[in-house]
């Protein structure tokens, strides 16, 4: 391991088994940070913390489901009970859910999407911050969306809700914990090449329309949001608490 930005701090990363989940966890452990891997795929995530091991750094492994508060409170008491200590989370499970029109949309499906990408989000931070508050440091970091703060995109009504409800309750957080140095963002990314989003750019027309929407006129690679990921978890951004940071390619201000 060669970086040090994370040197001696335990960090939990959720949706870590693949996409920017799984690019944070391996920068942030290169970086020097001892990690709380979660996701729902135990098989994926044990590959993942094993990868790290063999690396030189440090990862255990706590697979479930984050829209439980038992495996959001697994994950910090795994934390405190490992490495005595927890100063980074960073919230990044999510699901577009159910797509179609806002009045064909069935109520169980928009339940569903708001407890994955809105409630699961509150029941991580809710005991995140505690620990933080407690120990009077820490970074909590949420992915959050372009879609629902600078787009309204067709067909993604509970998404766009639960990821600008995310970015509200953001800024309420880092307004609670900043007087005790816990400092609260969230991570706007653009179009990125996970599998969750391959549904959209599943052949090269699909590809081409999606990276047109971008002023870079690509989509982003998950290393590059880990690397966003890393500077809100970091002491590069100490003085960084409440923003909506986009890291989305120009996708918020393009029109060509």
């Amino acid at each position: 391991m060669t970086g040090q930005a994370l040197a001696g701090r335990t960090a939990i990363i959720t949706g870590a088994s693949s996409g920017i989940g799984r690019a944070a966890a391996l920068l942030f452990a290169r970086e020097g940070a001892r990690l709380v891997v979660g996701a729902r795929r135990a098989d994926a995530l044990a590959e993942l913390a094993e990868e790290i091991e063999r690396a030189g750094g440090v990862a255990v492994a706590c697979p479930g489901d984050v829209r439980e508060a038992s495996h959001n409170d697994a994950l910090v008491d795994t934390a405190l009970a490992r490495f005595g200590r927890l100063d980074i989370a960073f919230n990044n499970a999510g699901s577009t859910g159910a797509m179609g029109p806002a009045v064909e949309m069935a109520v169980a499906d928009w339940r569903e999407t708001i407890d994955t990408n809105l409630t699961a989000m509150f029941l991580g931070a809710r005991r995140q911050m505690a620990a933080m508050l407690e120990a009077g440091r820490g970074s909590i970091v949420f992915t959050s969306s372009f879609v629902g703060h600078t787009v309204g995109m067709p067909g993604m009504a509970a998404y766009a809700a639960a990821k600008a409800g995310v970015i509200g309750l953001t800024q309420v957080l880092a307004a609670e914990g900043g007087p005790r140095g816990v400092r609260v963002n969230a991570l706007l990314p653009g179009g990125t090449d996970t599998p969750g989003a391959r549904d959209f750019t599943e052949n090269p027309e699909s590809r081409a329309f999606v990276e047109g929407m971008h002023a870079l006129k690509r989509i982003a690679d998950p290393a590059e949001i880990a690397e966003a990921a890393l500077f809100l978890a970091s002491d590069a951004s100490s003085f960084v608490t409440g923003s909506a940071m986009r890291v989305d390619g120009g996708v918020s201000i393009n029109r060509t």
